[in-house]
């Protein structure tokens, strides 16, 4: 609906060396450890699954077929099954963040963390924005846990760098709600508040997490991480950022 392009960084001091750095880790992880998505046996070892998370045991399945619908058609798809995970079952929470399903996934994460990432990693210093990547991240990672705890639904996996790039968006949201943002909207180029361009694409999620029913995407992680991210911008922020930040709501004086 809504795809930025650009933002306006003539302000920014940090050079965004932790953004960059996650960008580079995210595309290792996906081209060489997951061998551009092939390599089963590593994913599904190193992903996140509620069931794993909410016993603290390790699940192991056998390859499987199953059946998913998809704008009113059924598919058979090949779930590959979950493999022994060589690490305590908690840490899938921060391995499961690094790792992606396709090239596309993997794309649209990096891009939108490339685009508002480096002006909340200038807000915060780059050593509270990592510790803010990772905390949101986890974060997003067990609301799907507590959304997922009983039935099938606990042994789906999940992973993607989404729930802690919600997190960077809410962050977003909170310190620069006025920073123009140049967005493709409906074919065209326009400059809209970061609380438009960012906003939209919350509503959209908490939209879609509602009406969806095929399960293919963490719309529950999605809202977990914004919110968390729109709690802890201002905590984590250095004074001058929180000092400086927009206000989300600009009320002018009528004057008779």
């Amino acid at each position: 609906m809504v795809f930025p392009i650009a933002d306006d960084n003539s302000d920014r001091t940090l050079s965004p060396v932790v953004t960059v750095t996650l960008i580079v880790l995210n595309i290792f992880v996906f081209a060489v450890l997951q061998g551009m998505g092939s390599n089963d046996a590593f994913t599904m070892a190193f992903v996140q699954v509620p069931a794993e998370i909410l016993s603290g045991k390790d699940v192991v399945t056998e390859p499987s077929l199953q059946r998913v619908e998809v704008q009113g058609q059924v598919y058979e798809v090949r779930a590959p099954g979950l493999r022994p995970t060589p690490i305590p079952v908690w840490l899938t929470l921060l391995t499961a963040i690094f790792m992606h399903g396709s090239v596309m996934h993997l794309a649209g994460n990096m891009w939108f963390l490339w685009i508002f990432g480096d002006n909340v990693e200038d807000d915060m210093g780059h050593a509270r924005y990592l510790a803010f990547y990772l905390a949101t991240g986890v974060i997003a990672s067990l609301v799907f846990v507590f959304a997922n705890m009983s039935g099938d639904a606990s042994l789906t996996p999940s992973l993607g760098a989404s729930g802690a790039i919600s997190g960077v968006l809410g962050a977003y949201l909170v310190l620069h709600p006025q920073r123009r943002v140049s967005v493709i909207f409906v074919r065209v180029m326009v400059d809209v508040p970061g609380y438009v361009a960012v906003g939209i694409w919350f509503l959209f999620q908490v939209i879609s997490g509602l009406f969806d029913t095929s399960g293919g995407v963490a719309y529950s992680a999605h809202v977990g991480g914004f919110v968390a991210g729109m709690i802890l911008a201002k905590p984590m922020s250095s004074t001058l950022a929180r000092e400086s930040a927009d206000p989300l709501l600009m009320v002018r004086r009528r004057i008779p």
